[in-house]
């Protein structure tokens, strides 16, 4: 057993991430352990390729919930392999490049402004002259 299985010490050394952080994506249902004989927990190695997809996905933005989902439909035990990393990012295709979209004009706008400092409100693209665009809805419409 003790071959097949890492310590919550070693996941955390592996993975570079703190025990805190293994133990709160248990509890989300992202990973799972065993106990051993001892009642400590123990992970399958696999559990390596699973917190690496976990920490892809966080990095480019995709929230816990959404990467719980997509872990949802593999096995617990599972090893995600190319074919299973193909199917989940491509459910994530389209969000990420909506926000890649939003993100790139964001920068755009807010170089503009930045580089040019002088904040006009005559030629800002950002403007909302007499909030017409309130009746669009709420929060930030222009970025």
């Amino acid at each position: 057993m003790a071959e097949s299985y890492l310590s919550v010490g070693q996941v955390a050394k592996r993975s570079g991430l703190p025990i805190s952080t293994l133990h709160f994506y248990e509890r989300q249902g992202l990973i799972a352990s065993t106990r051993n004989s001892a009642n400590h927990r123990v992970y399958r190695r696999e559990v390596l390729r699973r917190v690496t997809v976990i920490k892809v996905a966080q990095s480019a933005g995709v929230p816990l919930s959404e990467i719980a989902e997509a872990l949802s439909s593999l096995p617990t035990y599972s090893v995600p392999d190319t074919k299973d990393w193909a199917r989940i990012s491509e459910v994530w295709h389209d969000d990420l490049t909506r926000r890649i979209e939003a993100l790139t004009a964001l920068r755009d706008k807010m170089a503009m402004c930045i580089g040019c400092g002088c904040l006009s409100v005559n030629r800002c693209p950002l403007v909302n002259e007499d909030d017409h665009l309130a009746k669009e809805g709420t929060g930030a419409r222009l970025l």
